[in-house]
């Protein structure tokens, strides 16, 4: 019998994975945080932790694929495209585990020229391109496919605006794997096209061509790379289906579908609108979840907000948008090595911005701080920044105390 060569469901091996799991992402700390109500006095100041947090389903199943795909494949070479999740710390561990990262050639493809048919190749939980997924099986090595059902369900929805002839509008990141996984969907049917705008901004501008047409010069320039091959303003635009990665800021997703829609009925008029538009809001529910914790923890604001996760993570970035924009003092550390306990400095991104900086005096005079963390982040990621909080504070002592015998 021929070997299977893909794999969507695991090898059975999740016990056998456990105690590894439990050792590199675990927090007895976090854990303590969310039995006493999300909240942990120390001396003078109070954590907050927003009720959901870190890990999210898709992300778990993921990562453990990964670990149980090491494990059944001990002597294979083991490559993952692009990044398991957006996260630094996972994507470490995996490399500890002797899983190669295949990158994209700089304005190109991915560099498969490497693998053979006795390779194993991990597909992030993002997804991958259809034209990436051919040629991985024309390869014939072993796959494991960790796509996320969120993103699985965008998919089947793009692609029936695309089979009935509906441009497909994405609220995404033109450069975010999953979009990219997400249009390559579209391209399955003859004359599939879409667009991809990053924000309300895009939107309305793609809204303003709907509605007055013109020159379409200068709105195919601003979006050249953003279109299917060939993309054309004046034919692609007249049906249009609205779809989203699924990490993105859910109340600008729903306030873009919005805006199409009143666009199609004032170009064609309430009855016809049917005809030009499908919106459809797939924010997936762990994404939503998270900014929902986060509106609730900031209607009684902190003094300070620490979101955790890595940078190039769109789900997190949203949660500290979100916070900023409520007007809370807001830190985003990609994790603990951000907290210089030898200055008391802390690196972090601000929200809006493309690098980092450091800012000195950050923790003076706060009296609560709020904690959230994106889908990608492990809860020891964010137990080990509560824990060097009370460390640049002077707080140890007082920490040990809050936490009992139990730590």
């Amino acid at each position: 019998m021929a070997e299977a060569t893909y794999f969507r469901k695991g090898f059975g091996l999740k016990t056998a994975i456990e105690g590894q799991l439990a050792t590199d992402y675990h927090s007895r700390l976090v854990e303590t945080i969310r039995s006493r109500d999300y909240r942990l006095p120390v001396g003078p100041l109070t954590f907050r932790l927003a009720r959901e947090f870190g890990f999210c389903y898709g992300v778990d199943r993921a990562v453990d694929y990964a670990y149980e795909t090491r494990m059944k494949f001990p002597d294979r070479s083991l490559y993952l495209v692009g990044e398991i999740i957006h996260n630094p710390h996972v994507n470490a561990k995996l490399e500890a585990m002797g899983v190669v990262f295949l990158h994209r050639v700089p304005g190109g493809e991915f560099d498969f020229s490497r693998l053979t048919a006795d390779d194993v190749v991990i597909m992030p939980a993002f997804g991958v391109t259809i034209h990436d997924f051919e040629r991985l099986r024309s390869i014939g090595c072993v796959l494991v496919d960790t796509t996320c059902g969120s993103v699985l369900n965008v998919w089947k929805r793009v692609e029936s605006y695309a089979r009935d002839g509906f441009t497909v509008l994405i609220h995404g990141k033109q450069w975010h794997e999953e979009t990219k996984a997400t249009a390559s969907q579209v391209m399955k049917y003859p004359g599939g096209r879409y667009l991809v705008v990053l924000d309300m901004a895009e939107a309305r501008a793609v809204c303003d061509w709907i509605e007055q047409g013109g020159d379409p010069g200068p709105v195919t320039a601003r979006f050249a790379a953003a279109g299917s091959p060939g993309f054309d303003f004046v034919r692609d635009l007249t049906r249009v289906g609205l779809a989203n990665q699924t990490t993105m800021l859910s109340s600008e997703s729903l306030a873009i579908a919005e805006e199409v829609r009143r666009t199609m009925i004032r170009k064609y008029g309430e009855a016809a609108a049917a005809e030009h538009v499908r919106t459809f809001d797939t924010i997936c529910s762990a994404t939503q979840e998270r900014q929902d914790a986060v509106e609730r923890l900031l209607a009684d604001p902190p003094d300070l907000m620490i979101v955790v996760g890595g940078y190039n993570s769109s789900n997190t970035t949203h949660l500290a948008k979100l916070s900023a924009s409520r007007g809370v003092r807001t830190y985003h550390i990609e994790d603990s090595d951000c907290l210089d306990l030898a200055t008391g400095a802390i690196r972090h991104r601000p929200v809006g911005h493309k690098s980092e900086t450091t800012e000195t005096g950050w923790l003076g005079g706060a009296g609560s701080i709020g904690i959230t963390a994106g889908a990608s982040t492990p809860n020891n990621k964010i137990g080990e920044t509560i824990e060097r909080v009370c460390a640049m504070a002077g707080l140890q002592a007082e920490l040990d105390k809050a936490l009992g015998n139990g730590q």
